[in-house]
């Protein structure tokens, strides 16, 4: 089998799967099996598949079709330009979170505290692109937490990254220039009724409350205040639909300045307060 007519079966079997692009998922997959870029592809599609290459492929082909995301299969994802390790242990870093990073970068910051660290891809970038500031990052998860520590070491910011296992502000003492966060905002019928990639293959309590949605961001706003240095920001990720509920826990709180930012879809994204 070439590799062009091993591309045609894989995108059709994934298509016949309901996945939403099947041929770019092929190449992508075909190309991690070769162990080429997936630039790459195109010049190998008139070749025969060797052996093993093409027993990768039919795996891969085949996790795939049951819904496991790409990233996991491969192992990376690409955010804001660099790529991050993820496992299932961990949310699949996703472009409108990228939103929440420029929001971060727009204004100067010394410290950082990223809430819900997951795989890191908030906080590492942040320090990458911020190469004198200093972050911590907490997560509930110890897995998530090894996963965040080994990103911090590969992009060369772990000297500046402390990463703590942590029911939010738990095992947090100090204040911070900016606190960010993109917390668990399904509720839990959106969970329910998510794509397979998420419902099946991330981790639960990274995406849901399995209540309204609302509860991180309440258990955010009534503790955030005593770790905000004069002057400090506050951003979270929501829901699209959840700019109205969450400006509303912020000013319960005594938030003064809120601010909704959008995604490059135009949809409600982050949610900036300062007090």
């Amino acid at each position: 089998m070439t590799a062009a007519e091993a591309l045609a079966s894989a995108a059709a079997k994934l298509r016949a799967a309901g996945v939403a692009d099947p041929a770019r998922d092929a190449r992508v997959l075909l190309a991690h099996a070769a162990k080429i870029d997936a630039a790459r592809v195109t010049l190998i599609a008139p070749e025969e598949l060797a052996p093993d290459i093409e027993e990768r492929f039919e795996k891969l082909i085949s996790l795939r079709a049951v819904r496991v995301p790409v990233s996991q299969l491969v192992g990376e994802r690409a955010f804001y330009g660099r790529a991050f390790k993820v496992t299932s242990d961990v949310l699949d870093p996703r472009p409108e979170t990228e939103t929440l990073v420029e929001a971060a970068l727009a204004n100067p910051f010394a410290s950082v505290l990223d809430l819900g660290i997951g795989s890191g891809c908030v906080l590492v970038t942040l320090l990458a692109e911020r190469p004198h500031s200093i972050g911590v990052g907490v997560d509930i998860s110890e897995a998530a937490c090894l996963q965040a520590s080994a990103n911090a070491v590969m992009h060369k910011v772990d000297r500046r990254a402390d990463i703590r296992q942590s029911d939010w502000f738990g095992a947090v003492s100090e204040t911070f220039d900016l606190i960010v966060s993109n917390p668990p905002y399904l509720s839990g019928d959106e969970y329910q009724n998510a794509q397979r990639e998420l419902r099946d293959h991330e981790p639960e309590i990274a995406l849901t409350d399995r209540l309204d949605g609302l509860e991180a961001y309440r258990q955010i706003a009534e503790g955030v205040e005593r770790h905000l240095e004069p002057g400090g920001r506050v951003l979270v990720e929501i829901g699209w639909t959840q700019a109205e509920d969450v400006k509303r826990i912020f000013k319960a709180q005594g938030a003064t300045q809120i601010r909704v930012l959008n995604d490059l879809d135009g949809r409600d994204r982050v949610v900036s307060v300062q007090y």
